[in-house]
């Protein structure tokens, strides 16, 4: 039984979706428009405000199949409307980032500076406060391609267990490691 797949999805005001016969869901909203191909094994039928996903067998693939196609769909009905913020700090000495337009340029401790070209369905913000970290702020109605671009980010300089250096997402707490301990005599 999925739990997560049996519940509704509830379709806010200002958002339409529809479902076309190739079992093709498009949802559109204040925010934009994204649509998901669904494996058609699985029903999904729209009765007032809420979207219900069901699956025609109980064969282990469909049941997996249930939830995540139920968990695909309430992601793009709140991106639409609501839409999904990430938040990433660069933690280091020097390191800085800045961007004209959708073109992101990164100082992380390299020789050369890193230069990386945001999709246009993100949109990008770079903050430089004296005295705190520099801040990259990415915003999109996707959740799936503003995560990705955010792990893409973080890969250039992933945060180390010793210093606590790199791109670190905000809030995030990196567990620290002991450094060479002195030499016994």
């Amino acid at each position: 039984m999925s739990r997560i797949g049996n519940n509704p999805v509830t379709i806010p005001e200002g958002v339409t979706v529809k479902v076309s016969d190739e079992n093709i869901v498009q949802v559109k909203g204040p925010k934009g428009a994204l649509e998901q191909a669904v494996d058609p094994a699985i029903r999904i039928t729209i009765e007032g405000n809420e979207i219900k996903v069901q699956r025609s067998t109980e064969q282990k693939s469909h049941k997996a199949l249930h939830g995540l196609y139920r968990s695909l769909i309430n992601n793009m009905v709140i991106g639409v409307s609501e839409g999904y913020k990430i938040v990433q700090e660069l933690v280091g000495v020097g390191y800085k980032a800045s961007n004209s337009g959708q073109l992101l340029e990164l100082a992380l401790g390299y020789s050369h500076a890193i230069f990386f070209e945001i999709p246009k369905e993100v949109k990008l913000q770079t903050i430089t406060e004296r005295g705190k970290n520099p801040t990259i702020i990415l915003e999109s109605h996707d959740k799936q391609l503003v995560g990705q671009v955010a792990a893409k980010i973080r890969s250039f300089r992933k945060p180390e267990p010793y210093k606590g250096k790199g791109v670190l997402f905000q809030g995030e707490v990196i567990r620290r490691k002991a450094g060479k301990a002195a030499a016994a005599k």
